[in-house]
């Protein structure tokens, strides 16, 4: 696939191409290609009196089809709203071309962007819901269903954002080990065969990251709201590491403002009573079990190795430790699975009442066994992912469950989304914190990113650890060196925040 244009909006253009072409290579290009070249879409924009026109065609071997719009400057508009105006015209014409071509209709319309609910906010604070919902249906083309969705889901999230104030943050604690890699996954994480050596020093230098994010946070005058123990799978440590990992967090931050403390314990296999017990008398009152599904046939074709059977038993077990908060997390769109068989997994959940279930979208990350391996992407007019996650919705409303977080990935079964459902008081904290981008996320561990947040604007600054365990440990010293940025973060922040905190 080819893509000819002569504008700045590359990075839209191509993208909007992809959710219809999801498993072809795409090449954008500046010089008119050669008239033969098939498939060729042609998207661009030039002068024309009091506004820009923007022309768009599509050509494949037994298809044609153009269109032309003008954009009119309006009076007073400024740069930044003509260029924003431009540049989605030119997606809604574009994605009319695809429609037309492919017959899909894309369930998010135009829309690229991984954050719907914070656009879907920023347009209710600033004119209204109705003016949002019509915004979404009318100038993005995104769906009824979806639309509705966002409005719901947005309505939860500003309850908990309102918890964050300007010198709020939240602690995220990485893992990078896993028992073993799923077929789906692209997350810098390594088996415990091939990282064995590892652990042991990388726990110790973790311990240390933590005591140093701890002093820099009280210097800055921080305040905790919330922590995530995540990977990776955190419970391939053992109970000791666990209930050390736990105490050193408690004994170096302020934990009398943290409202919620969780710990992924996402894979069954890895769970025990000895870890759950370190965990819960840790103080950590939050942890996830994910199944991905219930099938054991699908759980084997994604490399997981743990059966249905262990899911529920390591459910029953952690009710029976004494956890009030379980989240179970579900995989749409997975290979081999049908929709009768993911009824029958999330239908199987909800008998269990778990307080919270996160149905994700399967994502074919490019780095991930399944993409190395050949699979690809749906591409006829609606991926069985949708029917899905359209039980998913009418059965957790009927549970008594809200979606209460919403996001979005490249590369999605359908273009579809991930939605973290819960039932009322047990909304994860973190998920929205970290996904609305609210507030400071201070990282800890192989592959966590600090997120340095200004308040009351979208300026957020990031700071990269190391990715890999062998490479956080050789360059641990200069880790804690880059560290140092936040220090001098909130050090320029310091009058900023004196005023808007009286």
């Amino acid at each position: 696939m080819t893509i000819y244009i002569n504008h700045a909006f590359h990075y839209e253009t191509e993208n909007l191409v992809r959710l219809f072409f999801p498993n072809d290579k795409i090449t954008v290009c500046r010089e008119k290609p050669d008239e033969a070249t098939r498939p060729l879409i042609t998207a661009l924009i030039f002068p024309a009196d009091n506004g820009s026109r923007i022309f768009v065609s599509v050509a494949a071997e037994d298809f044609y089809a153009e269109d032309t719009v003008t954009v009119t400057d309006e009076p007073a508009q400024s740069v930044e709203i003509h260029e924003k105006n431009l540049e989605r015209t030119l997606a809604v014409t574009l994605y009319g071309l695809l429609v037309k071509l492919t017959g899909r209709v894309q369930p998010w319309g135009i829309l690229t962007g991984v954050r719907p609910i914070k656009l879907f906010r920023r347009l209710t604070e600033q004119y209204g819901e109705a003016y949002a919902k019509d915004y979404f249906r009318q100038q993005l083309l995104v769906s009824e269903e979806k639309t509705a969705l966002s409005a719901v889901t947005e309505k939860y999230e500003k309850k908990i954002l309102a918890l964050s104030q300007p010198r709020s943050f939240s602690l995220y604690v990485s893992i990078p080990f896993c028992p073993s890699r799923c077929a789906y996954c692209s997350f810098v994480s390594q088996t415990i065969e091939s990282a064995k050596k590892l652990i042991a020093p990388y726990f110790e230098l973790l311990c240390q990251e933590l005591a140093v994010t701890a002093e820099i946070a009280a210097a800055c005058g921080l305040r905790l709201e919330s922590v995530y123990i995540g990977g990776g799978t955190p419970t391939t440590l053992n109970a000791g590491q666990l209930r050390t990992l736990i105490e050193t967090i408690r004994r170096c931050f302020d934990m009398r403002t943290c409202r919620e403390f969780t710990v992924e314990a996402g894979r069954p296999d890895t769970i025990d009573r000895e870890k759950l017990q370190a965990i819960l008398e840790g103080g950590a009152d939050r942890i996830s079990i994910n199944p991905q599904t219930l099938n054991d046939e699908v759980l084997q074709v994604i490399g997981r190795r743990h059966s249905a059977e262990d899911t529920l038993k390591a459910f029953d077990l952690a009710r029976a430790v004494g956890f009030r908060h379980i989240n179970m997390d579900l995989i749409a769109g997975l290979p081999t699975e049908t929709p009768d068989s993911f009824v029958r997994t999330l239908d199987q959940l909800c008998a269990l009442s778990p307080e919270s279930i996160t149905v994700h979208t399967l994502s074919m990350k490019r780095s991930s066994h399944l993409t190395l391996q050949g699979k690809e992407l749906y591409t006829e007019k609606e991926s069985p992912a949708a029917a899905m996650l359209r039980y998913g919705e009418q059965k957790l409303t009927a549970e008594g469950y809200h979606p209460y977080y919403l996001y979005r990935q490249t590369r999605m079964e359908g273009n579809l989304e991930n939605v973290g459902w819960s039932k009322e008081g047990f909304d994860g904290l973190y998920n929205i914190f970290v996904m609305d981008e609210t507030h400071t996320i201070l990282g800890c561990g192989a592959g966590a990113v600090t997120k340095l947040k200004k308040p009351l604007s979208e300026s957020l600054e990031r700071i990269f650890n190391y990715k890999y365990p062998y490479e956080y440990i050789n360059g641990f010293d200069e880790l804690l060196r880059r560290k140092e940025r936040v220090t001098t973060f909130y050090d320029e922040l310091a009058e900023y925040l004196s005023q808007i905190c009286l």
